[in-house]
């Protein structure tokens, strides 16, 4: 595997180190082949291996036969390898929400995908995941419009409003279960806890305004979501289970 690994390597890295990159159809060294080869091994078995690291690692065994600074190559063939993973992935009869979900994380320990993808799809599977995943873009494009950067902290004093209470209440309690499971490798187990939360995320939703005149008081609410939202984006991005 080792040998493999650092065969297929070799070519990958030198040739995006040279511009040399498959065009079209036209790929007369087989990089595709090669890309595929590097996944299937990487997530076959299960290897804890992280692939930037060994495509920059790669790189430096060329000893100045590329360019001195191959970030932007090494980029390029990241991407490259992402795009034949989600091909791939689709033709094992993954969804394309599905695959976009988990590999929108940009995962670089290939052998986690599999298990997220079954931990997704158990997800889809539940009543609750609908409404979480519409509340989770919701989430999303509510802190994407922030001026600020927006931490992942709550002032507990600076809570007023029952239903803010009351998804702060149910965070402080899921969060650590989800958040357990999720470092055992139990990524089903770490989503599925996740469902608890759509009543008081409803709630929240119908009940708090989130852009508050009181600027300290937007601030706190903005904390929360971005609390929610770390908390639902551990496995995948479930946003984009929604429809």
């Amino acid at each position: 595997t080792v040998v493999a690994l650092a065969d297929k390597l070799e070519t990958l890295v030198g040739m995006f180190g040279i511009g040399n990159l498959p065009t079209g159809d036209k790929d007369p060294f087989a990089l595709r082949r090669h890309a595929l080869g590097v996944i299937r091994m990487l997530v076959e078995k299960n290897l804890a291996i992280d692939l930037p690291d060994l495509i920059q690692q790669s790189a430096a065994c060329f000893e100045g036969k590329l360019a001195d600074d191959t970030r932007k190559e090494q980029a390029a063939l990241l991407t490259f390898i992402n795009e034949r993973f989600a091909t791939n992935l689709r033709e094992q009869n993954y969804s394309a929400q599905e695959v976009d979900a988990v590999l929108s994380m940009q995962i670089t320990r290939f052998g986690d995908v599999p298990k997220r993808l079954e931990a997704v799809r158990v997800f889809a599977a539940l009543p609750e995941s609908a409404a979480l995943a519409a509340a989770n873009k919701r989430v999303a494009n509510i802190l994407k419009k922030s001026d600020a950067a927006i931490e992942a902290k709550v002032n507990e004093a600076a809570l007023v409003e029952p239903a803010e209470k009351a998804l702060h209440t149910a965070l402080s309690t899921i969060k650590p279960i989800a958040d357990a499971a999720y470092e055992q490798g139990d990524y089903a187990g770490s989503l599925k806890s996740l469902a608890a939360l759509k009543a008081p995320v409803d709630s929240f939703f119908e009940s708090v305004m989130v852009n508050a005149d009181d600027a300290a008081l937007k601030a706190n609410r903005l904390g929360l979501l971005a609390t929610l939202h770390k908390a639902m984006n551990q496995v995948a991005d479930i946003s984009r289970l929604a429809a």
